[in-house]
């Protein structure tokens, strides 16, 4: 939902001899090499939509089986429950998935956290292959994944405490952030995606 145009058009961009198709049919998601999962809005609506197109189920094989990229809910939809609404998620990470809390209003942070943040990489991945360190990327929401699991936290970002913005799990790669509104980073970060053998 919601940002599927301009994720699909930065995929175009970074693979141009590459097939890139938008689709929420099971059997074309199946079908595909590698799948990229992106959402934007409300996670109740994200995952009511998944679920009426048909097409959960075929999201949870690709997230077991081919490079899988999550990107803002569809990073948050991995988890086990999403605060808002307090929808189920998939289940195919341990964790849940917070508000912002008012602490961060307090120290006269808006909620959502909206525009560019330094990104800091927790640990090494094929993913960050050309991105330094500290990169800013682009940021929209209100809720941020917790997981259960330390290990799973790639990356994190700093907006009034520290909180997981990427998260790393044999061929799932999810991020908080916008790659597609990114610039340079954000395009290094998909053509990385294209190019991943986990």
């Amino acid at each position: 939902m919601g940002n599927l145009r301009s994720v699909s058009k930065a995929l175009e961009c970074v693979a141009p001899g590459d097939e890139v198709l938008v689709t929420s049919n099971p059997q074309a998601i199946r079908g595909a090499e590698r799948v990229v999962v992106p959402g934007q809005g409300a996670m109740p609506d994200c995952m009511r939509q998944l679920a009426a197109s048909g097409a959960r189920e075929a999201v949870v094989e690709a997230a077991g089986s081919k490079p899988f990229l999550g990107i803002c809910i569809g990073l948050q939809m991995l988890f086990e429950r999403g605060e808002e609404g307090d929808t189920p998620g998939l289940g195919l990470l341990p964790g849940r998935v917070p508000r912002f809390s008012a602490d961060v209003s307090n120290a006269g942070l808006k909620i959502p956290h909206m525009g560019w943040n330094e990104v800091f990489q927790e640990r090494p991945h094929a993913m960050w292959a050309g991105i330094a360190d500290r990169s800013r990327f682009y940021f929209v929401h209100s809720y941020y994944p917790q997981p259960a699991e330390p290990a799973l936290t790639a990356a994190t970002a700093d907006y009034g405490a520290r909180f997981t913005c990427a998260v790393a799990r044999d061929n799932i790669f999810a991020v908080q952030f916008h790659p597609e509104k990114s610039q340079s980073s954000g395009l290094q970060l998909l053509a990385n995606f294209i190019q991943w053998r986990p």
